[in-house]
């Protein structure tokens, strides 16, 4: 079984060069690493070539999701690991993830995995450990400034793994399909696992499977470029998966994002986005086949998040969405 590691990068060579030397360490090695270089204008591919990775240099910056497609197309590895460049694994890691999916892919139980990922700024609390999504087409990295505690030490199938550290069987992106480039980065891995719940792919929680993320270090927490294709990327996935569903919970959904963008000083930027959003969605066939089954699978997800309000305390956020919603 060889396994591969993705790394799509953009500048930040300090991050790149920490995280090759981390993934040297990895008691069970990659079988190879691929960096992806989106444009970067340092010299972080000739650091990852130097590092003895196999670099593949795009002219200019085509966002996450193109970057993690020319890397598993560049692999023939069984299992891929998807990397950000912030994050710093256990020595572990992937050794801990193999010997659970192993066990459960003979169950046809696991298509992918993800472990805990810790802040790394204060390892105390969770960056995030799976990930859901709600009636208002606002996704929900669970875990996210909770204080690391036994409810996070419980491993689970999951629907949607967050791809800031996550291990998929190769073929999956074959049943499945490749990340969606339209997206261009952020929410993609949500648009993902909804297509892996629709096809049925589970996946498992792996909580001793240990990560450390450091987190919006090449835009920075609520920048505005984020903000602007986060709320675009929100339209993208109302328009591709929700065409059949209530619009009381899209609405509601996205509009408290929205509030939450201008408690940033980012309501234009949230605006631009949606403006954009919805410019793009003309282009994207809405899954109304599916429409019962994404509202099944959507219900169920959502449940998860109110599990995790409910069991870890309610972000401000989720508290005045399920007030809407009269839970």
């Amino acid at each position: 079984m060889k396994v591969a590691a993705v790394v799509p990068h953009w500048n930040r060579r300090d991050l790149l060069q920490t995280l090759l030397a981390n993934l040297a360490k990895q008691t069970r090695p990659f079988d190879e690493i691929i960096v992806v270089d989106n444009g970067s204008t340092d010299d972080s591919a000739v650091v990852a070539a130097q590092a003895g990775a196999n670099v593949i240099r795009l002219e200019r910056n085509l966002g996450f999701a193109a970057a993690v497609n020319r890397g598993i197309e560049a692999s023939h590895a069984d299992w891929i690991a998807i990397l950000n460049n912030d994050v710093t694994l256990a020595a572990d890691w992937l050794a801990t993830l193999l010997a659970t999916v192993e066990k459960d892919v003979k169950n046809g139980n696991a298509w992918f995995a993800t472990g805990k990922t810790l802040r790394a700024s204060d390892p105390s609390r969770i960056d995030g450990a799976f990930d859901a999504i709600s009636r208002g087409a606002c996704a929900c990295r669970c875990g996210s400034g909770k204080p690391d505690g036994p409810f996070w030490d419980q491993s689970r199938r999951i629907r949607m793994a967050p791809m800031t550290a996550a291990l998929f069987q190769r073929p999956l992106f074959e049943e499945i399909g490749f990340l969606d480039e339209s997206f261009e980065s952020y929410l993609e891995d949500a648009d993902f696992g909804l297509r892996c719940a629709i096809a049925g792919c589970w996946g498992v929680y792996v909580p001793t499977a240990l990560a450390y993320h450091q987190g919006s270090s090449t835009w920075g927490q609520w920048n505005k470029y984020s903000v602007r294709l986060i709320a675009r990327n929100q339209v993208l996935l109302t328009a591709k998966h929700f065409g059949g569903l209530p619009r009381w919970p899209i609405m509601a959904g996205q509009l408290l994002w929205g509030l939450l963008a201008l408690c940033h000083g980012c309501a234009g930027a949230y605006l631009q986005g949606k403006m954009a959003g919805m410019r793009v969605a003309r282009s994207i066939p809405a899954q109304r086949p599916l429409s019962e089954n994404i509202q099944a699978l959507v219900e169920e997800s959502e449940k998860t998040i109110l599990e995790v309000q409910l069991q870890t305390g309610f972000d401000r956020y989720w508290r005045a969405y399920f007030w809407l919603q009269g839970l």
